[in-house]
């Protein structure tokens, strides 16, 4: 599948108590054309991707309402878009107005990628942001339904940017990652959310030689 193919894919898909932000439009933040620029911005992702040598792919669970589904980018917030976008050598307009929010579990995500120079892309199992019916700026875990959904979507991905190994960031990542393929290296690393991001940052520590400074886990 090309790269263009895949984002029409994403983008086409409709699911109830879900926002698809390569398609659905926030009323209350996005910008005039969010979702256009949004699903731009990711096929260029992937088009960049595809060309490259890829470390790994680091998989999360699915988008938060204070991370990608603002951003399209998965472990990803307003803050941290600029850095996503310089990696890969595009630009990555942000298209929510207001102050740039921030997400927990991107920061410390960011703050590990900063000190890593491999081409790692960043993913989550289901790749839509999953709201409590009612209430679309709250997360719920993805269903077993929306998993089988994004898991098809995963192996087109792994099969499109070709990466030597997954990074399963969380319990939920894991099962996935494990079902998909026996032919790459899955490392399970632990989530860095509610108290985790002590041992996350070890584990990219061991993973990827290098060093953070002592306090930095104890900085979110």
């Amino acid at each position: 599948m090309t790269p263009k193919n895949f984002v029409n894919a994403l983008s086409s898909l409709h699911i109830e108590n879900t926002f698809n932000p390569y398609s659905d439009t926030c009323p209350v933040f996005d910008n005039a054309n969010a979702s256009k620029i949004r699903k731009n911005s990711l096929l260029k992702l992937v088009e960049a991707a595809s060309k490259a040598d890829i470390d790994s792919i680091w998989i999360g669970r699915d988008l938060g309402y204070r991370g990608g589904r603002r951003t399209g980018l998965a472990l990803t917030d307003d803050v941290n878009i600029d850095r996503h976008a310089h990696r890969w050598g595009i630009e990555i307009p942000r298209v929510t107005n207001g102050a740039p929010v921030s997400e927990r579990t991107a920061a410390v995500i960011w703050s590990a990628l900063e000190k890593i120079e491999d081409n790692i892309f960043l993913w989550n199992v289901f790749p839509l942001h999953p709201f409590i019916a009612g209430n679309v700026f709250t997360n719920r875990t993805h269903n077993s339904t929306e998993r089988k959904i994004g898991e098809a979507i995963l192996c087109e991905l792994i099969s499109t940017i070709k990466p030597r190994k997954i990074i399963a960031i969380g319990n939920d990542a894991s099962v996935s990652a494990s079902k998909l393929t026996s032919k790459i290296e899955i490392n399970k690393f632990r989530h860095p959310s509610y108290g985790g991001q002590t041992i996350f940052l070890e584990q990219v520590s061991k993973a990827y030689e290098i060093n953070f400074h002592p306090l930095q886990s104890s900085l979110f």
